[in-house]
């Protein structure tokens, strides 16, 4: 693999002054706004498009292709869109079948690579195609133990992670100590280690002759890089291309993406770098801020009108992103709601994470008394472990929900069984509209005319047979001559896409998973220090704006309701230490009884001007690194190598109970200043920067037991 060069600063956005006249289909850009007319009439070439939480880009950007398609620009098999998950490629194939446009591809980038590696596979390697990864826990295990490392599934997680993070980044073996120590990575292990892991997986898998999914874009850039029939080939294949989300791309996807152009410049991006929340995937927002920079020439348009949410939810998403730091031009986007009035948001505070989800529930209950569909409601959580208390107290007041992330749609028995049936009748002679025949077809299998008595298991099998019902409805009022075999071959796309139909039921889902949702009530919850922001975020800059991003990306999956609320303890009965997120100050009214309460509290604190000063020398702490070790670099270390030794093995065996990685119980650096500071009670440790009331509340006289044990032996 080879590494990009060096990337330049970032550089001012610019906007488009106004739209080229449209010779496509009449009246196809007649219901677009300004901004999104001026970005889908823009001539051929390059196209950035700026796009705000609930702007309308997925219109946008398929009247685009539909406009080029239309006005001859282009073929619309010449066409290939890409965006980051398969339910958005699926949501884009259905905009672009309801406005005529049925040839253009619309894929994920790991999705289309995959399509190409395959076609191209027997001129560039000439043996049958290797097989493809599910799991890649086997090869990584294996690898792990030729370096000594635990095989812990854990260990095996995070060694699998930072794998993926180095080849999403191009970065290889050879190169991964460096790079891992320049960018200040949290490795699972040494780094020499975790590169000759990385090394050992790359060669187990080849032996094996098996790929995994960055294989997918490392191998079919190589052949378009490497063959020049191969990209002569798919050059003349595909002209125009689109990219959505460019502020999640990763090195790799635009090493591809580059390949994929091979000089030429009929490309359209659309993204958010308010959005960016997966870059410790690799993923960054430079491609897209530094666009007008590769293509001076680029069309440029901002959409900043916000058609999804409410004038109060858009109020309050623009006071989140306008408090972040250093952001750059492209992305202060400021949205205007354009929709009526709605509720103000409600914040609440809770004695504990179970009165919390237990009033999220009841106020769940009675928005779905009031008419708002189950499925139009989502509970939001910074951690998935959060979903179990909200599982229970949605049970208690009968109440369907979904866990996104669970059990997949497509693999479900009752799904299987009636995609067998459907698959079985559209073979013969059905008679009747489809939506009928579909209907028909799934009685025997367990749709009845009314829904099952009660809730619980019937009703949710019920519930998954009428919503194919449902997607046969929508298309047949997208495609006047849809008949069972277009059907059959919708729901084959949507099973290999991951692409579901709506099923009533609350959703419940992390903030990345709900990346690219919307409902029309949604509830943040948990919204705690230690959880929003994570807990080992604390101390980093970075970490701690992209968090503020994620809370960003929450608030504006709301259309109308929006709930915000945290608790002051885990547990019943618990100490109620905790504190709300740093995100929602200057948020919560100021008559609110929350702010009312951390308004005394501060009263009671020291000025919040008080710098941290070395506790060697005394000078002034600023680099964050120092504060948290409250000493400056150039201080002396007086660590106790053998407490640390020991707070390091306690810590990987918390981790183990836990089931999570050993920095989410501690940082290193946290550890280190343990080692060198040696507290003796809660108020020395709580003192410790990377150390809240969460974390005292769970590990800290477990913490004081080490030192103790330390000190005596």
């Amino acid at each position: 693999m080879a590494r990009l060069g060096p990337v330049g600063p970032l550089c001012e956005d610019r906007l488009v002054v106004s739209a080229s006249s449209s010779k496509s289909r009449p009246g196809l850009l007649d219901g677009l706004d300004p901004e999104q007319r001026a970005a889908a009439a823009a001539p051929r070439g390059p196209v950035c498009v700026l796009a705000g939480a609930g702007t309308g880009k997925t219109r946008t950007i398929t009247h685009r292709i539909a406009h080029l398609v239309g006005a001859g620009h282009v073929a619309a098999g010449q066409v290939l869109a890409v965006t980051y998950t398969a339910r958005a490629a699926g949501e884009m194939r259905t905009r672009l079948r309801g406005l005529g446009i049925e040839a253009a591809q619309a894929l994920t980038f790991h999705a289309a690579a995959r399509r190409q590696l395959r076609y191209f596979w027997p001129r560039i390697v000439g043996d049958r195609p290797w097989d493809l990864l599910d799991n890649k826990f086997r090869y990584v295990g294996q690898a792990a133990q030729k370096v000594g490392l635990g095989t812990e599934t854990e260990v095996l997680r995070d060694l699998a992670s930072e794998i993926e993070w180095a080849k999403a980044s191009l970065v290889t073996p050879d190169d991964y100590p460096l790079i891992a120590a320049r960018t200040q990575r949290d490795t699972p292990a040494a780094v020499t280690q975790v590169a000759e892991v990385y090394r050992n997986y790359e060669k187990l898998k080849n032996a094996a002759q098996v790929l995994d999914f960055d294989d997918l874009l490392l191998h079919t850039t190589a052949a378009l890089e490497e063959h020049g029939a191969v990209a002569e080939e798919f050059h003349d294949r595909y002209r125009c291309f689109v990219v959505d989300e460019y502020q999640d791309v990763t090195p790799l996807q635009q090493r591809l993406l580059d390949a994929w152009l091979g000089g030429r410049d009929d490309l359209t991006v659309v993204g958010d770098a308010n959005q960016t929340i997966y870059s410790y995937n690799g993923a960054s927002p430079r491609p897209l801020l530094e666009f007008t920079r590769r293509f001076p020439e680029a069309t440029v348009v901002r959409l900043e009108r916000d058609y999804r949410s409410t004038p109060q939810v858009v109020a309050l998403a623009n006071q989140v992103i306008g408090a972040a730091r250093g952001r750059p031009a492209g992305s202060r986007l400021k949205l205007i709601g354009q929709r009526p009035a709605g509720p103000e948001p409600r914040f609440a505070e809770y004695d504990d994470e179970v009165v919390e989800a237990q009033a999220v529930a009841r106020r769940i209950r009675e928005l779905i008394d009031g008419g708002v569909a189950a499925s139009e409601i989502s509970v939001l959580y910074r951690v998935n472990a959060q979903s179990e208390a909200y599982e229970q107290a949605l049970s208690e007041v009968n109440v369907p929900y979904l866990v996104r992330g669970g059990e997949r749609f497509f693999a479900r028995k009752e799904v299987r069984q009636a995609i067998i049936a459907l698959r079985t009748a559209s073979g013969g002679n059905a008679e009747g509209d489809l939506v009928t025949i579909v209907r028909r077809v799934l009685a025997p299998v367990g749709l009845t005319e009314q829904p099952p008595a009660g809730g619980g298991a019937a009703k949710e099998r019920w519930d998954a047979l009428l919503s194919l019902v449902e997607l046969a409805e929508e298309l047949a009022a997208t495609v006047s001559d849809a008949d069972l075999s277009r059907y059959v071959n919708e729901l084959d796309q949507r099973a290999a896409a991951q692409h579901p139909p709506t099923v009533e039921g609350v959703t419940l889902a992390s903030l990345h998973a709900a990346k690219g949702l919307e409902w029309d009530a949604v509830f943040l919850v948990g919204l705690a220090e230690g959880t929003v922001p994570i807990q080992h975020a604390d101390g980093d800059d970075a970490a701690i704006e992209e968090e503020r991003r994620l809370f960003y990306v929450g608030v504006t999956r709301a259309r109308e309701h929006l709930g915000l609320s945290w608790a002051l303890s885990r547990k019943p009965g618990g100490r109620r230490n905790r504190r709300r997120s740093r995100f929602l100050y200057g948020l919560v009214p100021e008559d609110h009884p929350a702010a009312r309460a951390a308004a005394a509290s501060r009263s009671t604190q020291k000025p919040t001007g008080t710098k941290t000063r070395c506790r060697v020398c005394g000078s002034p702490l600023v680099e964050t690194m120092d504060i948290k070790l409250s000493r400056c670099a150039k201080c002396p270390s007086n660590v106790d190598e053998d407490l640390l030794a020991r707070l390091k093995a306690w810590r990987v065996e918390r981790s183990r109970e836990l089931k999570v990685p050993t920095f989410v119980v501690f940082t290193d650096a946290t550890l280190v200043a343990i080692a060198e500071q040696r507290p003796t009670d809660d108020g020395a440790l709580v003192s410790i920067s990377g150390i809240g009331a969460t974390k005292l509340e769970r590990f800290g006289a477990e913490v004081l037991e080490v030192i103790r044990r330390s000190a005596v032996s």
